[in-house]
């Protein structure tokens, strides 16, 4: 077992959601892969977004895209992702498998408003070939939230 995936699935064990993790046989590495690979709709992967704020690294799970005017409301800071050579150091996985489980002491996470329109998602989970998939409030508590934010923008109807 990758040790991304052995330190996420050692988080989700403190929250009896290991038995969750979906392994795919091909690459989870982008929204449409993975919706592909675990046979549901794009809207239903969650994506796990790592940015430098002044005060430090942050996760943001969505659904949706980044509305970066909302972005510097909510962190009064401009979205400065971090670069995928830096975020396995920085956050503890690569980009891929970036998951609020397992992470790095002192990264902080944060839910969008978007993930509300769900009944459950499919974050990664720790490397590019996993999912997890997890009711809202289970995302909310497993992934030691540090709260909501509404930093996306509406799709328009």
């Amino acid at each position: 077992m990758k040790l991304s995936l052995e330190k996420a699935k050692n988080h989700l064990v403190k929250f009896g959601l290991e038995d969750r993790i979906r392994v795919a046989k091909e690459s989870t590495a982008t929204v449409a892969l993975a919706a592909k690979a675990f046979g549901c709709e794009e809207k239903k992967i969650a994506k796990t977004l790592s940015f430098m704020l002044p005060s430090g690294p942050i996760l943001v799970l969505t659904v949706a895209r980044i509305d970066n005017a909302k972005f510097k409301h909510a962190f009064a800071a401009k979205a400065k992702m971090i670069k995928p050579e830096e975020c396995e150091k920085i956050i503890g996985h690569a980009p891929g498998g970036v998951c609020p489980f397992g992470i790095n002491d002192g990264v902080k996470v944060y839910l969008d408003e978007s993930l509300k329109s769900m009944d459950s998602v499919l974050p990664a989970c720790g490397t590019s070939d996993t999912g997890v998939e997890l009711t809202i409030p289970e995302l909310e508590k497993a992934s030691c939230s540090a709260g909501w934010v509404d930093i996306t923008k509406t799709p328009s109807s």
